[in-house]
């Protein structure tokens, strides 16, 4: 059942008495609008409204969640600190001996929240704080950018992989109950003893390659039998999906020689499944020499009150555009604004990128970012004049050919083949020509134009102006990471996305201190003319 704050005051609140806490500092600040910042009504949807005791208060929760994403520590020392940090008493209005609860306490309201599709909550909430005080405007700009963060789930070898894979395999199945085994035949019973009885490596000299390649022997045809034993229950979506995650181990990890025996694969395979805690870790990197375990994070911000809009994860191995039009109609959706504008980096122009912008509905989206070029600007793709109503393309000499038409991606593109004797006769052969038997080739797709059109832009001095704003997205990356972005502290999907918005609606509210001072606005009223978001969470929660 729903537990409400006591709105009555008391003698022993930190408040009532003289303390040292600044009155710009964040605690200070989220004091004077903590009455208003969240209210216990608004998530009256995940208690049930007539039975069992009374919760702790959601708005007390709520608040100790924010508390403990601004200061990026952990629910035990969360609850200490709301206990003996005078900062957090007065943040929270608590008084000096107010009484403990369990640290698992938070741990079930991110739970509950999460169930609820109310993850969204305070980050939402606090936007549409910024639409009623008219800190956003109708049309907006979007600076976007990814960044990545390490994964809660344990990185595993391949040979644990496969080990926890028929483990817990075969615990879904229902084998770790004794009666669950009577009957089985006596080479079921030593797999089931072998990884249910007992869960550790094989004792073998690992530093000898002939060990560990009789022990991937051993793994594999357990795995196959183990898998064979799951055909008798294929009905179950669970044993489906575990036996799935095994099958994808082996098939990513395990390859088999010319002597028909398993041996670990070179290389890293696309998507490669890292950890059984947390399957959806991959491999990623950020640059050549910056790797990681875990996910990218895309953050999409505004310009000119630097509120973050959006924030939502990518797969590591994920390209940076790939997330664009999802952002801007979750933008468009939870803020209820136009997105006019987008500013990106390189990853961001691609050709369905920028048909979908300039076919966005009701206004076309200008996407602000740099097309790829090559090292030479005398050869780059740029310097050929193409016409493509014409279907000609003109090299930087002036040697002019017609297109063929080829289908590329599944869309119709052209094809401009150079004579190698005309372009060895040219002063530019050596840095344009890659071939070692054909002249240069310049290709292009259904998205060309819109290419042409953004080349033609970005030679301009008002792009170049818009694109040197984008940094201001990246101080925002930072300021999140400050505040324990860096770390996924849970595992699973809705939890770890729960982590990014409360992480961010920290960041935010931050930031609505600042321009509520410089505006002069009264942030606290803002906050009680709004209630918990009015659209349905499920329309804009992040897939």
């Amino acid at each position: 059942m729903l537990g409400r704050r006591d709105s009555q005051r008391t003698l022993f609140e930190a408040q009532t008495w003289p303390h040292r806490v600044p009155s710009d500092s964040f605690y200070a600040r989220m004091a004077s609008v903590n009455d208003q910042l969240f209210a216990d009504d608004d998530l009256t949807e995940m208690y049930c409204p007539d039975n069992g005791r009374p919760s702790l208060p959601p708005s007390l929760l709520c608040g100790v969640l924010l508390l403990q994403f601004y200061d990026d520590v952990s629910d035990e020392e969360a609850v200490e600190r709301m206990l003996f940090d005078l900062r957090w008493k007065v943040a929270l209005n608590l008084s000096l001996d107010c009484a403990q609860f369990d640290a698992s306490s938070l741990s079930r309201f991110r739970k509950r929240l999460v169930e609820h599709q109310q993850e969204r909550y305070a980050f939402d909430r606090l936007i549409v704080v910024a639409r009623t005080a008219g800190l956003l405007p109708d049309k907006v700009t979007l600076l976007t950018d990814t960044t990545w963060a390490k994964g809660a789930g344990a990185v595993q070898d391949t040979y644990t992989l496969i080990r926890k894979g028929i483990r817990q395999l075969l615990r879904q199945m229902g084998y770790a109950t004794p009666q669950k085994r009577r009957g089985l035949a006596p080479e079921v019973q030593h797999l089931l003893a072998s990884y249910l009885d007992q869960d550790q490596k094989a004792e073998i000299d690992w530093s000898d390659p002939q060990q560990r390649a009789a022990q991937l022997q051993v793994l594999v045809q357990d795995a196959e039998a183990t898998l064979d034993l799951a055909t008798e229950q294929a009905d179950d979506p669970e044993v489906r999906s575990t036996g799935w995650l095994l099958t994808k181990i082996l098939g990513d990890d395990v390859v088999t020689n010319e002597h028909g025996q398993p041996q670990i694969g070179k290389g890293t395979a696309p998507a490669r499944l890292l950890s059984l805690t947390e399957p959806e870790m991959q491999h990623g990197h950020k640059s050549k020499a910056q790797r990681f375990d875990g996910f990218k994070t895309a953050v999409a911000t505004e310009p000119e009150s630097e509120l973050i809009l959006d924030i939502t994860e990518l797969p590591a191995s994920a390209g940076d555009g790939e997330h664009l039009m999802p952002t801007v109609q979750h933008v468009e959706a939870a803020a209820g604004v136009t997105v006019e504008r987008v500013i990106g980096d390189g990853a961001y122009p691609t050709g369905p990128n920028l048909a979908a912008c300039a076919t966005h509905a009701p206004t076309p989206i200008e996407l602000v970012a740099p097309l790829a070029s090559a090292a030479d600007p005398r050869v780059d793709k740029s310097a050929f004049h193409i016409d493509l109503a014409a279907q000609t393309a003109t090299c930087p000499a002036g040697h002019t050919v017609t297109g063929t038409l080829v289908r590329k991606e599944r869309h119709p593109g052209l094809q401009f083949q150079f004579a190698r004797t005309t372009c060895q006769a040219c002063p530019l052969f050596e840095p344009c020509v890659q071939s070692k038997v054909a002249g240069r080739t310049v290709s292009t797709d259904g998205y060309e134009s819109y290419r042409q059109a953004l080349r033609q832009r970005q030679g301009t001095p008002e792009f170049k102006t818009l694109y040197r704003r984008r940094s201001r997205v990246e101080r925002k990356q930072a300021e999140l990471v400050r505040h324990g972005l860096r770390r996924m502290r849970y595992v699973g999907a809705g939890k770890r996305q729960l982590q990014r918005l409360w992480t961010a609606a920290v960041v935010n509210l931050k930031r609505l201190f600042k321009l509520a001072q410089s505006q002069a606005l009264d942030l606290g009223t803002a906050l009680a003319q709004v209630g918990a978001p009015k659209w349905k969470q499920s329309a804009v929660r992040i897939a």
